[in-house]
């Protein structure tokens, strides 16, 4: 069988992501079909360049990956899905062969983008078994996917209730990605390549959508797995200089993380990396062990500077561990940047202001803040309404206090986060997370 996979996502803010997904998917296809990347990233015309790359393979499937349903800068949804409806016909219009969608941003909402898109099939969730599975029916002639744990029909658009571990594959007998299809301009614009240790996050921040992606479940790969996977990547490619940990939270459990850095110690790899990282269960030994594995940075999802906020988004930690968060990644060399999100549900003006004090107190080395914004707003314009009066207040009182200090990014306003900017650092050969490069206070 002919299968034609298509990296949709176009975004390059702050940096064009590799499409690690569609390339699990790749591997788990198997090599019995004859496969193709159409990786629109960098196409100045993305829907001429599907058109022709569709009509020249002739796919008997075509499976497209949607990582997000809303842009970097956390401004847009319409967009994001008006690009698909442009996407999906100009799919229709140049092969009769089913489409399964799949991906982060599918997952989130895959009932109203199943009906919106008019798909064959969707994976919802952990996708190489189902989507193995797919394919092997498919190519035998089989279009009746009953029985296939995570995949969507037009009649069956509803995920099964209760997922349980048994859901869940073994990682440590997952195939790994397919990275012999990375187009090299994600690596010579950045430098980054991503890395997964683990799959499933078991913590229930109130609006995280991981879970739905990959479960509750944690699932850790092997750390030698992790350390051999790591190293062939940056030895086979010179423009490799960072490696960015996509797993949810990589120090939980901390035993794994330190298992990992071990690892990496022991292989004697020294290529810098940044992961994201949770207050929760992280100390001195752990903080030493990654830099010791050369962390560079972490990325924190703190969230809001109140103890209040933390407990309504149910992020299992108090303000108190953010700020000894802070304190040992300092003591250890790593660099900090802590994500904010603020005015979320039950959050007052005054609650905005008090987590705005708390960043200026912890003093970060980098923090991200942002109005929340629902991911259901790509599919209610109601909510939508609702919630943005007071998200465009909330970001009046960012702004004011952003503006004056270097190191804080506020995407939707564009502040230290546009094109021109980016464009300029990675010019001037900056590589790994921009962040990492902020000037002094």
């Amino acid at each position: 069988m002919r299968i034609a996979f298509v990296s949709a996502n176009r975004e390059q803010l702050p940096d064009p992501v590799v499409p690690l997904g569609l390339l699990y998917m790749m591997s788990a296809a198997g090599e019995q079909h004859d496969k193709t990347l159409i990786d629109l990233c960098f196409e100045p015309e993305p829907l001429a360049a599907l058109a022709r790359a569709l009509d020249d393979f002739r796919p008997d499937l075509v499976a497209v990956g949607m990582r997000n349903v809303q842009n970097a800068d956390y401004t847009d949804t319409a967009g994001i899905l008006g690009y698909y409806d442009a996407l999906m016909a100009t799919i229709r219009a140049h092969t009769a062969a089913p489409v399964v969608m799949g991906g982060g941003g599918f997952s989130v909402i895959p009932d109203a983008l199943m009906a919106r898109f008019d798909l064959d099939y969707g994976i919802s969730g952990e996708g190489e078994h189902a989507f193995a599975a797919l394919t092997q029916r498919l190519a035998a002639g089989q279009r009746d996917v009953a029985g296939i744990r995570h995949v969507l029909t037009r009649d069956a658009a509803t995920p099964p209730p209760g997922l349980g571990r048994h859901d869940f594959l073994d990682t440590n007998r997952n195939v790994l990605p397919d990275r012999r299809w990375i187009d090299p301009r994600y690596y010579r614009h950045s430098g980054i390549t991503p890395v997964q240790t683990k799959r499933g996050c078991a913590m229930r921040c109130e609006y995280c959508t991981y879970p739905l992606i990959e479960g509750r479940s944690i699932r850790q790969r092997d750390g030698d797995a992790v350390a051999s996977e790591w190293q062939s990547a940056v030895e086979a490619h010179p423009d490799i200089s960072h490696v960015f940990v996509v797993d949810s939270v990589f120090n939980l459990p901390p035993r794994h993380a330190h298992e990992v850095c071990a690892a990496l110690v022991a292989r004697g790899v020294k290529t810098p990396w940044t992961c994201y990282l949770n207050p929760v269960r992280f100390d001195a030994a752990l903080a030493e062990a990654m830099a010791r594995a050369h962390c560079a940075g972490v990325e924190i999802g703190s969230d809001s500077g109140t103890d209040a906020g933390l407990q309504r988004l149910r992020k299992g930690f108090t303000t108190d561990k953010i700020r000894q968060t802070a304190r040992l990644c300092h003591d250890a060399g790593i660099k900090d940047c802590h994500t904010f999100i603020l005015g979320t549900r039950g959050e007052t003006l005054d609650d905005v202001e008090r987590s705005l004090d708390f960043i200026e107190l912890i003093d970060p080395y980098g923090a991200i803040l942002m109005a929340y914004k629902d991911d259901r707003e790509a599919v209610d314009a109601e909510l939508g309404a609702r919630l943005g009066d007071f998200r465009a207040r909330v970001l009046e009182a960012i702004e004011r206090r952003a503006v004056p200090r270097a190191r804080w990014v506020v995407p939707s306003l564009g502040l230290r986060f546009n094109d021109r900017l980016f464009g300029a650092l990675r010019r001037s050969g900056l590589r790994g997370p921009l962040w990492q490069h902020a000037p002094a206070q």
